[in-house]
């Protein structure tokens, strides 16, 4: 009965333990009282008086409800502090987030400030190759193709700049082939409105200096209007008057444009 009671004891205790919260010092206390306690039994069991295990397993026993008093004064501190802790945790998580904002919007910053120099640096180099190729066109000079050059540069670097920064918005695994098609689209019909302005403004200029009808191209034979066409090929210079081929860049008789 005694060792009966004994073991229903322990038994409470260890409950009472897992409870609580066990620790390494408690947990080697029970494995002890454990030991103990089943050598007490043993003794018991075997019709032996068992005073030294008896002694053993009471001062196990004291050890281990110390350690159980331990436990539970440590969990009633951990959970004292626990809102101290949540509210410390919170303020902090709310530092990092309000850290995190700001970074985001420094990196914004800067990304919108590369975004605007790099679009400054691309129209100044654009409109700079165009008037560049403007005013070597003008004076007729050999370097016409270094402005060219300068132009399909600048077209480049607007078009890398168009693709980097498209693709940092669009999933090019996804809607890259659409997005692609409508651009291709627009390129192309961009080309051939401009190669038709091109055409519009050089063609009449060339036929006329290979002594074509400007309009159709058909030869012309000294008429003043075109035998292909029936459209004018000489008439009245708006300056001085005095014939000139309709196309021609200037006038030959006053030098007018």
């Amino acid at each position: 009965m005694a060792a009966a009671s004994e073991q229903a004891a322990a038994q409470r205790i260890t409950l009472k333990l897992y409870i609580a919260g066990e620790t390494p010092r408690s947990q080697q206390a029970r494995r002890n009282l454990e030991l103990r306690r089943e050598a007490y039994r043993t003794e018991l069991d075997a019709g032996r008086s068992g005073a030294d295990t008896e002694i053993a397993f009471r001062r196990a026993e004291r050890s281990f409800t110390a350690a159980e008093r331990r436990t539970r004064r440590s969990a009633t501190s951990a959970a004292r502090a626990r809102p101290a802790a949540a509210r410390a945790e919170r303020s902090l998580a709310a530092r990092q987030e309000a850290a995190d904002m700001r970074a985001a919007d420094r990196r914004h910053d800067r990304e919108r400030t590369t975004f605007l120099l790099r679009l400054a640096w691309v129209i100044a180099a654009l409109g700079a190759g165009f008037l560049l190729q403007q005013r070597l066109r003008q004076r007729r000079s050999r370097y016409l193709t270094v402005g060219l050059a300068f132009v399909g540069f600048a077209t480049a670097q607007a078009f890398v700049m168009a693709i980097d920064y498209t693709t940092d918005y669009i999933d090019v695994g996804k809607a890259g082939p659409a997005v692609l098609s409508a651009t291709g689209i627009l390129m192309s019909l961009g080309a051939m409105v401009a190669l038709q302005r091109y055409l519009a403004k050089r063609l009449p200029a060339r036929r006329v200096k290979k002594r074509e009808c400007p309009v159709c191209a058909y030869p012309v034979s000294g008429n003043r209007f075109c035998e292909g066409c029936g459209r004018e090929v000489i008439a009245e210079c708006a300056t001085c008057g005095e014939d000139r081929r309709v196309g021609a860049m200037r006038c030959g008789a006053c030098g007018a444009s």
